[in-house]
């Protein structure tokens, strides 16, 4: 599996089914809520001509990163654990939603089950569409759109209409989270916009006040971190440096909550490209969509080449990591993010060969086992001896088998 990679609709909305095959070999892809909600928004929209809107959400659920596309919790259920004292790591590893603690035999394992998200895409390429999850898109993003810009602009004040660049409105957004002056204004800020009970707002007041009222920056990274992108992007727009559909630009600004949770950011979208890398930290990347793309169809051509005998294998057959040579953007990519990729692989080559029968009836048996109480739960997470993901596969998708052909896959599962 290769570098975790958030992505946005324009970017896979872009790439052939073929091409979004090789991202999902290629990349971890980073689910984000956000993406998600974009595209059943489309099915409120009049989109292209001779399309309907179901068909158009299909068309971008065909292109879904469904082997190796891990959902990342919503950033406001985040924000909200933060406040409520959970650290969170911010590490460029996906924010996944609850597991299952299990035990199969002598071997110890952790199980994400399909999520919600993983089951929708499923039914959307379908064409079957769920109402309650249209409400829910509309509402969520409604959300997205309804800031209370009177309360941010309090913290604001007059000073964000005299930014001239984009990197002086990251810069004041920055200090203004870090302010002690303004440590009140801020902590009220984030309870306000997470829309806490009057419950919950008072006690999370109550403990902030019993440990010496420490920055919201400290207290609670993340909400901080979220907080920032809001009021750059209040101050962005006060000082007209963003311009454009404020509302889709709510929308779009976003997805910039997801990049501590990723390696790599890759986007169409022009808003993206000129703010997402003023919040990335140094080991990140912003890649522009339409490079990638490129480069993802060059890579299909250069597999093309192969006999349709070994495509019939399977993608991991012939293609377990990218070409070698470093004239595939995707190649360099994984030398910059994974750069012990390429021994690793010369190692795995060198190997007796493994059992992949055993294997697979291993992973299934662990997946399938019962989930133990917290009683029960007796060693470390970080040391267990499987983590299975459950997705649903295509054995097919555009040109490419993604399971060998000759391997019965009617149930669409896959473990991993």
């Amino acid at each position: 599996m290769g570098p975790i990679t958030l992505f946005d609709k324009s970017f896979l909305q872009s790439l052939s089914v073929d091409e979004s095959m090789w991202f999902d070999h290629f990349f971890v892809a980073n689910v984000c809520p956000i993406f998600c909600i974009e595209t059943l928004a489309d099915l409120e929209k009049s989109v292209y001509q001779g399309r309907t809107p179901e068909q158009e959400v299909g068309i971008i659920a065909d292109k879904f990163p469904e082997m190796h596309g891990l959902p990342n919790v919503r950033h406001t259920d985040i924000c909200r654990a933060n406040l409520l004292g959970d650290s969170i790591p911010m590490n460029g590893k996906i924010y996944l939603p609850a597991c299952r603690f299990v035990k199969s035999g002598n071997k110890k394992g952790i199980v994400f089950e399909k999520t919600a998200e993983m089951e929708a895409f499923l039914r959307w390429q379908r064409r079957d569409y769920n109402a309650i999850e249209r409400q829910s898109a509309k509402f969520y993003r409604s959300a997205l759109q309804e800031l209370n810009f009177d309360e941010i602009d309090k913290v604001i004040g007059a000073q964000g209409c005299s930014c001239k660049t984009i990197e002086e409105a990251k810069a004041l957004a920055q200090s203004l989270v870090s302010s002690l002056d303004k440590r009140n204004d801020i902590m009220n800020l984030a309870l306000i916009i997470m829309n806490f009970s009057d419950l919950g707002h008072l006690k999370i007041l109550q403990h902030w006040n019993l440990i010496g009222c420490p920055l919201l920056i400290n207290f609670a990274p993340y909400i901080a971190y979220v907080l920032e992108i809001q009021l750059f992007f209040r101050i962005a727009t006060m000082a007209n440096l963003i311009t454009g559909d404020q509302l889709s630009n709510q929308v779009d600004i976003a997805y910039l909550f997801y990049l501590p949770f990723c390696m790599l950011f890759v986007s169409s979208d022009r808003l993206h490209q000129k703010c997402a890398p003023l919040f990335l930290r140094d080991d990140q990347e912003f890649i522009w969509g339409e490079d990638l793309k490129k480069d993802l169809r060059k890579l299909n051509a250069h597999y093309l080449q192969i006999p349709d005998s070994t495509r019939n294998k399977g993608i991991m057959s012939f293609a377990p990591h990218p070409p070698k040579q470093f004239d595939f953007l995707i190649t360099r990519i994984w030398d910059r993010h994974l750069p012990k990729w390429r021994e690793l692989e010369e190692e795995k080559e060198s190997n007796t060969p493994v059992n992949g029968s055993e294997i697979v009836r291993e992973i299934n048996e662990i997946a399938d086992a019962p989930t133990l109480s917290p009683a029960e739960i007796d060693f470390d997470p970080s040391e267990t001896d499987a983590f299975v993901i459950k997705h649903n596969v295509s054995k097919q998708k555009g040109s490419w088998y993604q399971i060998p052909k000759d391997i019965d896959n009617s149930s669409g599962d896959q473990q991993q």
